[in-house]
């Protein structure tokens, strides 16, 4: 490879998109939400992928929850309030869902709707 050509890659446009905030969010969404449907869908023999999809959509509510609980988040009071409690009920829904109470159906139906509005623009910008 020559001089000319090392420089020519070097200051080529960049192909790999840039990442937002809002496109991370939604791709931590995406796959949780793919794990929860695979895994209940295989039924009783998911239970095991079903338990760790349940623990990582905890875990991704709970960032959710401890971020807008400080004091800098930017989003509006309101919103704030209402992710906090999706992320409460995220919590009990899933204890449901592990003693075989209830399905993950509820939290897929969330995670999607958070995706969508992900996806769109709007005050969670």
């Amino acid at each position: 490879m020559t001089a000319l050509s090392m420089a020519k890659t070097a200051y080529a446009a960049n192909k790999t998109p840039i990442r937002t905030t809002r496109g991370t969010e939604y791709d931590a969404f995406a796959l949780v939400t793919h794990r929860l449907r695979t895994a209940e869908a295989r039924g009783r023999p998911g239970f095991a992928d079903l338990a760790q999809a349940l623990h990582a959509n905890r875990r991704l509510w709970t960032m959710l929850a401890a971020d807008v609980a400080e004091d800098g988040n930017a989003l509006p009071p309101g919103l704030r309030a209402q992710i906090f409690y999706l992320a409460e009920f995220t919590t009990q829904h899933s204890r449901k869902v592990l003693r075989g109470d209830d399905t993950a159906e509820a939290l897929v139906d969330i995670n999607t709707a958070i995706m969508r509005g992900l996806r769109t623009s709007g005050v969670a910008a």
